[in-house]
């Protein structure tokens, strides 16, 4: 497991336990028996410190954690019979974002989200989780679909924004996000969204605009990177420590400014920590907000949706 600076203290407690585990396998020894013991406490105790008093931008690090829970993490734990498809038909398939319909508890639904790599290779061909025009065409394409066959929407937001490149422009990159919030604005079927790793710019907007608006508590969600605020400020991105205190991107200020409807608890340490527990969690939330969005009529869920974003923001009169 990849450690991040300020984890390293911890990191070295649970190699030593690793290390005495490896040593006392085939045998029980007194002596390691009693030592594991007591470093598997101190790495309780230890625990509980690290995480307790994170600063904004170590927890923006966690959000970005190498080994952090992805979409297909999730879906695999979460839903059942996915089936996958591509293509938004009008250009091309876009690997950035995963869709599809698959079952939750017996039920069809559709499941969309942003997708990143682990490997280098894997890295680059899902262009880092950052979409073209077309990943943001076929997610309108399988939510009107679900639209029209009355099933429910859920989506996985984690980009760090939508891909900024000269060629994702010249397709028609900021239409295809409009058009993104345009036709989830319209959706008469359940939709829910979750924020589990990065939830940045438009790109995150692009398939955030849902009944309900879940966040695990180490996600972030923000107009701009850290680095990118910083650039354009102070231009200095080294600076994104800074911005990203002024930029109110975690999960409780987004809960305390309206943006979220619920904190989706994660494991101590953060969700990649326990993949399992994390996505028993979020299964959790998932279905009980869906139980209490399907007392609501295709009207209802139209109307709830739009007051719902009409009402965040605050405006004064000067």
């Amino acid at each position: 497991m990849a450690h991040l600076e300020f984890e390293k203290p911890l990191a070295d407690l649970e190699a030593r336990i690793a290390d005495l585990k490896a040593l006392s396998a085939g045998g029980e020894e007194p002596a390691i028996t009693a030592e594991l013991e007591q470093l598997e406490l101190s790495v309780e105790h230890l625990r509980g410190d690290v995480y307790s008093d994170l600063s904004v931008w170590q927890k923006v690090q966690l959000s970005r954690h190498p080994d952090r829970p992805y979409f297909l993490d999730y879906l695999g734990r979460i839903f059942d019979d996915f089936v996958e498809l591509h293509g938004d038909r009008v250009y091309g398939d876009d690997p950035a974002i995963v869709s599809g319909f698959a079952r939750l508890d017996g039920r069809s639904v559709a499941v969309i989200g942003h997708q990143k790599g682990r490997t280098t290779r894997e890295k680059v061909a899902r262009n880092f989780g950052m979409a073209h025009p077309e990943g943001y065409r076929k997610a309108c394409r399988i939510m009107e679909m679900a639209d029209r066959f009355g099933r429910p929407i859920f989506t996985f937001i984690d980009t760090p924004g939508a891909y900024p490149g000269l060629e994702a422009e010249e397709r028609g990159q900021g239409e295809a996000i409009g058009r993104a919030l345009l036709v989830m604005s319209r959706l008469a079927v359940p939709l829910i969204a979750t924020v589990i790793g990065e939830g940045g710019s438009g790109g995150a907007l692009a398939l955030g605009v849902a009944n309900r608006v879940l966040m695990q508590n180490f996600a972030t969600y923000s107009v701009i990177t850290p680095e990118g605020c910083a650039s354009i400020l102070w231009r200095d991105g080294a600076k994104a420590p800074i911005a990203a205190e002024q930029l109110k991107l975690l999960a409780e200020d987004a809960l305390h400014h309206g943006i979220v409807d619920e904190i989706v608890a994660e494991p101590v340490g953060g969700a990649h920590r326990d993949v399992d527990r994390a996505a028993q969690r979020l299964g959790e939330a998932l279905r009980r907000n869906l139980a209490e969005l399907d007392s609501l009529s295709p009207q209802a869920l139209i109307d709830q949706r739009y007051a719902k974003f009409r009402a965040m923001g605050r405006m004064a009169e000067g």
